[in-house]
C-alpha cells in the first residue's frame, strides 16, 4: 500500500496518538455491537468508544491494568466493563458478528466447510491459578491455547487449557459444539500431534493430517497448515499474549477473542460502505 494523504486520513488514529486505538470507521463497526444503556440507575458518564481503546491499549502494550495512561478512564472502570463484558459473553458476541461480517465481505457463505486445528504453548505468570500444567514435549509449564480456525485465518473457536493435556486429548475441548454452530464443515486439517484413533474419535469431522516430509530441510509451508500458523502470528503482535499473564484461564480466553475483534474490525473499516 502507498501511504498517499488519503490513505493516511484513513488509517489515523485518534488525537491520542496510540496505535491501539480505534479509528472513526472502526468504531462505526463497533458501536451498533455495544451494550445499550440502562433505563434505570444512574446515566452512564463513561464513553464505551475510549473503554474500548483502553482494553485495546492494554492488550497491544501489554502493560498492568493500573499503569493504563491517564488519556483512557479510570482503570477500575475499563477493568469493570471489560470483565463484565466477559461474564454476559458479549465478547464472544461481538467476535461472532465481526466474523460473520468477515466471512460475507470475503464473498464467503458465513458457515465455512474446512477447519484448521492447531495449539501453542505459553507460560502462566506466578498469580496463575488453575488450568496449570506442563507440557513435556516443549518443555513448558503452563496453559495452552487451542484455536480453530477457516481458510481466512479467522477463529472459529478456542479454548485455554493446561499445558499438561496433550494436543490429541485437547481435541474434545477445542472441537466441541463447534459443528453445531457451523453445520456445513466437512473436515479437519491438522498436524501429526493429532494422528491417531483418540483425535479421530473426539473430532465430530473427519481429521486430515498434514505432516512434514521427513526429507525435508530447513523451512517449509506447509500446504493449509500455514494458516493457523498465521493466526497465532497475529495474535501475537498484542504483547499481552506473549505470555499468559492471567490469573483465570477464561481471562486469557476472552483477551484471544478481544484480539480478533480488533483485527477484523480494522479489516471491516476499510470499506466503508460494507
Amino acid at each position: 500500500m502507498v501511504w498517499t494523504p488519503d490513505t493516511r486520513k484513513e488509517y489515523a488514529r485518534r488525537t491520542s496518538g496510540y496505535a491501539s486505538s480505534v479509528t472513526d470507521a472502526e468504531w462505526k463497526k463497533l458501536e451498533p455491537l455495544m451494550p445499550l444503556t440502562h433505563k434505570r440507575g444512574r446515566p452512564r458518564k463513561t464513553g464505551l468508544r475510549d473503554v474500548i481503546d483502553g482494553i485495546f491499549y492494554l492488550l497491544q502494550s501489554g502493560c498492568q491494568w493500573d499503569m493504563l495512561p491517564k488519556d483512557f478512564p479510570p482503570w477500575q472502570t475499563v477493568y469493570g466493563y471489560f470483565r463484565e463484558w466477559m461474564r454476559t459473553g458479549l465478547w464472544e458476541g461481538i467476535h461472532d458478528a465481526l466474523y460473520r461480517a468477515v466471512r460475507t465481505l470475503e464473498g464467503r457463505e458465513e458457515s465455512p466447510t474446512l477447519a484448521n486445528i492447531d495449539e501453542q504453548s505459553a507460560k502462566t505468570g506466578p498469580d496463575a491459578r488453575g488450568d496449570v500444567g506442563f507440557d513435556a514435549g516443549k518443555n513448558v509449564k503452563g496453559r495452552k491455547r487451542h484455536i480453530v480456525v477457516d481458510i481466512l485465518g479467522m477463529i472459529l473457536k478456542a479454548e485455554v487449557h493446561s499445558a499438561g493435556i496433550q494436543d490429541r486429548d485437547g481435541t474434545a475441548l477445542a472441537l466441541d459444539r463447534l459443528t453445531a454452530r457451523f453445520p456445513v464443515i466437512k473436515k479437519v486439517i491438522a498436524d501429526g500431534a493429532y494422528a491417531g484413533p483418540i483425535a479421530q474419535s473426539n473430532s465430530p469431522r473427519p481429521v486430515e493430517i498434514v505432516k512434514r516430509s521427513d526429507a525435508a530441510k530447513g523451512f517449509l509451508v506447509l500446504p493449509k497448515r500455514w494458516i493457523v500458523e498465521r493466526t497465532f502470528a497475529w495474535l501475537g503482535i498484542n504483547r499481552r499474549l506473549a505470555k499468559d499473564f492471567e490469573k483465570h484461564a477464561k481471562t486469557a480466553l476472552t483477551f484471544i477473542y478481544t484480539a480478533m475483534i480488533k483485527l477484523m474490525s480494522r479489516r471491516l473499516a476499510r470499506y466503508l460502505d460494507f
